[in-house]
């Protein structure tokens, strides 16, 4: 039994998630409150940070480029031409070149703020941190994601899916960022026709259902969050 410690609004958790699904694997979730310190989750993962994924018999991973690499080294093959991470040394680098932007610096330009500012920061207690959103740091999120979605729109133009011809990391990747703000109604769709209908493509997949069916007490999700034709 695979288990998946992450956050329902960590975008990088929510990586993994669609990514399990492609597989056809349904974890156990545990959700982790990172702001708390768990010490039993800290042993898993000294960072600190979702996700972690566990398996029996094999040492806890943590981190979703990790589990990544780890699921398509044990499952990966089985597969076949749907493989989501490309047998082809070149096409890979290019894969990993996008999860790296979407992971690093689309989260540090946008998801981070939005995730801590608008979610994590409504349960921390103030020593840990919470507090009203930083105002500052959710205007450049907000300005920051018009970027990044023009250069999905660029892609998405330019390409059958991100990285290449088929579904990939890349686009798993991308997606699990966009459904965060997209969740919080922080996405100008009408700015980029091309990203929109990529990322309506990427949300009509049966393995994102379980992203969607996400929500928030007392934040419910956008207009758009569930709409598979918006």
């Amino acid at each position: 039994m695979i288990q998946l410690y992450h956050h329902p609004f960590c975008p990088h958790s929510r990586f993994i998630r669609l990514l399990l699904a492609e597989y056809g694997i349904e974890p156990e979730l545990i959700e982790v409150r990172v702001w708390e310190r768990d010490p039993d989750f800290l042993a898993l993962n000294p960072a600190n940070e979702t996700p972690v994924l566990t398996e029996e018999h094999v040492p806890s991973a943590p981190g979703a480029s990790i589990i990544a690499e780890y699921l398509d080294e044990t499952r990966g093959l089985a597969l076949a031409d749907r493989r989501l991470l490309p047998h082809a040394p070149l096409e890979r680098i290019e894969v990993r070149r996008l999860v790296a932007w979407f992971h690093e610096k689309m989260f540090l330009d946008v998801t981070e703020h939005l995730v801590r500012e608008r979610i994590y920061k409504r349960y921390m207690r103030a020593n840990q941190g919470g507090g009203p959103p930083d105002a500052t740091a959710l205007r450049a999120a907000r300005s920051n994601i018009r970027y990044h979605l023009k250069y999905i729109g660029w892609l998405a133009k330019a390409r059958n899916w991100l990285a290449g011809e088929r579904l990939t990391h890349a686009d798993l990747a991308a997606a699990a960022h966009l459904s965060v703000a997209d969740y919080l109604g922080d996405v100008p769709w009408d700015e980029d026709e091309d990203a929109k209908a990529w990322y309506a493509r990427v949300k009509s997949r049966p393995t994102f259902r379980g992203i969607l069916a996400d929500t928030m007490p007392g934040m419910p999700p956008s207009a758009t969050y569930t709409d598979l034709d918006f």
